[in-house]
Formats: C-alpha cells, structure tokens, sequence
C-alpha cells in the first residue's frame, strides 16, 4: 500500500464521487460537473476534475474493455467504486498526458481497504507497463467491435453509420465525436458587431476567429467560462452552435411578423429570430418544460430583447387560437441526439430503439405547428440528431398527410439545401450534427 494511501488530490476525488453519482442516476453530466462545489475549487483542479469526469464517459467502453483484459473480468462484475475508479486510473494512464506513477499512485490512493488498493495497483501498473494490451480487437476479425472499442460508440451506432456512410466516412464521423468541439457564440447584433466583438476577445487574450457558415457567428477553440468572457453581462453574445445559427437565418423572419418557437428551450433559436427581425417581430416562445423556461426569460433580459413572449405549452397539441396566423414556425424536435455526442457524452450511449417513438412525437409537433402556419407562411424543421428516420423520413411522412406543404430549395450562408433538406455533419463542417429542412404552405385556402 503506497504511503499515505486515503490522503487524494480534490480533483480526483471530486471526479470519482461525480462518477458515482452520474453511474447511479443522479442527473446529467453536465448537471452535475455544473455543481456548486466545483465553483468553490481552485482552477486548475477544477479543470482537472471536468477533463476526468466527462472524460470518463466518453471513454467508457474503451475503459471497460481495458478492465475486461487486464482484470481478468468483466467491469460490470466489479463493485462500482472499484469500476469508477479503476476507469478513472485507466483514462489518465490511455487518453492523458499525465505522468503514469502520478495516474497509479493518486488513483490507488481512492481505494477504500488493502484488497481495492491491490486490485487498482495491480490492473494500472499492467496498463502503464503495457498500454498494447489494450488495443482494440483487429478490424479484420469484427470491424463493428473495433470501431465501437476504439471510439466508444455503441456497436448498434457503429453499424447504423457503417450502412449509411462506410467505413471511411464513420471513421472520420466517430472521431470527431471524440474531439472536442470549438465554442460558437452568436453576437448580438442590437450591441455590437461580429468584427467589434472579434477585436473586444482578441484585446482580452482570447483566441477566436469569424465562423465562415454564418453571418454573426464566431469560433472559439479553447474558450474560458462563459460567463467570464467579456461583454457577457452585458449582453453582447450568447451561446449558440453554428448549425443552430444556420436554421435561424433559414427561418429570416421580418420585422412585424409572428414567429412560433415551438420547442423553445434554452431560447437560443428564439433570440436568434428576434435579432434577425431586430427585436421588431412577435416571438412566441413555448416549451413543455416549465423549469426551463427561465433560461428563455433570462436570456432575453440580459440580451435586452423584448420582442420574445414565454410561455409553457404542450408543442404536440395545437394551440386553436393561433390557427393560421402565424407567419413563421420552427419546430427543433425532440431528438436522439447523435449529432452531439462531442458536447453531451451521456447521449452516445442511448439505443436506438427509441427513434420510433421520437419520430411518432416529431409528426405530432409538426402537424401541430401547420395547424398554426398562415397560407403561404414558411416553417423550418430542425434535429441534432443523424439518422433518416428522424429527419428525411420524417419529412417525407408529414408531406404525405399534408398535401398543403411542399419542401422548399434554399441557400443558407455559403450552404445549399438538395430538396428543401440539408445535413450538417460534424466531420465535413465542425459544427453539430444537423438537419433542416424548409417547408412552405401553398397560398391557396380551399
């Protein structure tokens, strides 16, 4: 037992009692590593203990299988805290750059009696001295297994993409998944320019760079606290993805108009229509989330929008009192979410059988949002997500039953749509995975 066994950095611990926490149920990952006992720690081990905990999650399969070998049993045969803190070693010792007696020894330090401590020293020593030995299987003998080892993607994921792309293409897809996206911010064009701000970064030290999809989007590679960027309390940008801010410009809503956001929460969608029409349009901001809608109020206060409307409502039922008079809809549904996997880790571990029911729900909230579409109007259907079912399939679907709607062909930033349908993918442009597409209702009435 190394001397002084029980005496652990916070980081490491911090980031195993997350691990557990996160393991049992107990929220999201970014909820938690959001904690207010982070606020509390120093910066560097504060930034320590988030690169372990989503680290950890990310990495999970590929942790595991590690354990599997080296162990000589399966990770889901250990007690959890042997599990969390074995898949904590093993992420310093395989994806850091930390030095691998410091991996070993303060790992070992977490265990809770001499038989742990043995076991940890024993499974994390074996991978220091031989990290091959925890090589994804060959590609040759199951290339779904070592794809899904070697990026930590479920094999059913793995094998969706390999049918929908090949092998090169889910390469590229499942690595950019493992790399850490940039920070986009959307600026609030009512206070500044895209180029004042730029210069306003730039002067603080910070590194950022004009995002070349959108009109008043901006790239930051390795971004400090959000709320610690300059302009933030007074409202000079916001947080938005570039596909995100790509389906804002898709919808161009026009001073004096009504626009419904149907799933609105965190606003980001709403705040962008209310730029573009320069807070002259009527945004009517609804979520079924009562607990989220504050983030909508909150962030139009600090944005100094006063053209956005909150209110809870179920988006799936139409609203009777808006039939046909809205001007322009958007309806960002409910999703898997495989197109942010890089920024929510927990996500790339959902199955896939749940698409059915999502798309179910997307047909309802589309055929909800028609209902309230003027003759002539423009709604814009959006996902994060990459599979067919939940977007073009969908698409197709609602047509179908709505013969009043047809897809409209558009160009947004330097993009082109094929069919009224466009897809981002994260390993061709850098943004989220995305889908948009622009639907437009006939002017006729009868």
């Amino acid at each position: 037992m190394p001397r002084g066994a029980g005496v652990t950095d916070p980081a490491r611990r911090g980031a195993l009692a997350l691990l557990l926490r996160h393991e049992a149920g107990d929220g999201y990952a970014n909820l938690l590593a959001d904690g207010e006992r982070l606020s509390a720690m120093e910066p560097r081990d504060r930034a320590l203990l988030t690169a372990l905990f989503y680290g950890v999650i990310e990495r999970r399969l590929s942790l595991d299988y590690a354990i599997g070998t080296l162990a000589g049993r399966s990770a889901a045969s250990l007690e959890p805290h042997t599990r969390a803190a074995l898949r904590l070693g093993l992420y310093q010792l395989l994806y850091m750059s930390i030095p691998a007696h410091a991996a070993v020894d303060m790992t070992v330090r977490l265990g809770r009696g001499a038989g742990e401590r043995a076991l940890l020293n024993g499974v994390l020593r074996a991978a220091a001295k031989d990290p091959e030995r925890v090589s994804p299987p060959p590609a040759g003998r199951d290339l779904v297994r070592h794809l899904s080892i070697l990026f930590s993607i479920p094999a059913p994921t793995v094998r969706y993409f390999l049918g929908r792309l090949g092998e090169e293409e889910t390469r590229a897809l499942l690595a950019a998944f493992n790399t850490r996206p940039p920070l986009f911010l959307r600026v609030n064009t009512l206070k500044t320019t895209r180029l004042d701000y730029l210069a306003l970064l730039t002067a603080s030290g910070i590194a950022a760079e004009p995002d070349p999809l959108t009109a008043h989007g901006l790239r930051l590679p390795d971004a400090p606290p959000v709320a610690t960027l300059p302009g933030y309390a007074e409202g000079l940008f916001f947080v938005q993805d570039a596909a995100s801010q790509l389906a804002g410009e898709l919808l161009a809503p026009c001073e004096g108009e009504t626009v419904l956001d149907l799933c609105a929460c965190p606003g980001g969608k709403s705040f962008g229509a209310a730029l573009i029409a320069h807070d002259r349009a009527r945004i009517l901001s609804r979520d079924i989330h009562a607990s989220k809608l504050s983030l909508i109020t909150e962030g139009a206060r600090r944005l100094g929008l006063s053209s956005i409307t909150v209110e809870e409502r179920d988006a799936s039922v139409p609203d009777p009192l808006l039939a046909g008079r809205v001007d322009r809809v958007i309806c960002d549904v409910p999703c898997s979410g495989l197109g942010v996997i890089a920024k929510k880790p927990d996500l790339r571990y959902r199955t896939l059988t749940s698409v059915g029911e999502l798309t179910a729900l997307s047909a309802r909230i589309l055929a909800s949002g028609a209902a309230a579409l003027r003759p002539g109007g423009t709604m814009v259907f959006s996902t994060c997500t990459l599979t067919a079912e939940e977007n073009e399939d969908t698409v197709t679907a609602f047509l179908a039953a709505h013969p009043e709607f047809y897809l409209e062909d558009f160009t947004v930033g330097p993009l082109s749509s094929e069919g009224g349908m466009l897809t981002l993918w994260p390993h061709r442009g850098g943004t989220d995975g995305f889908f948009m597409a622009k639907l437009r209702r006939t002017s006729c009435t009868t």
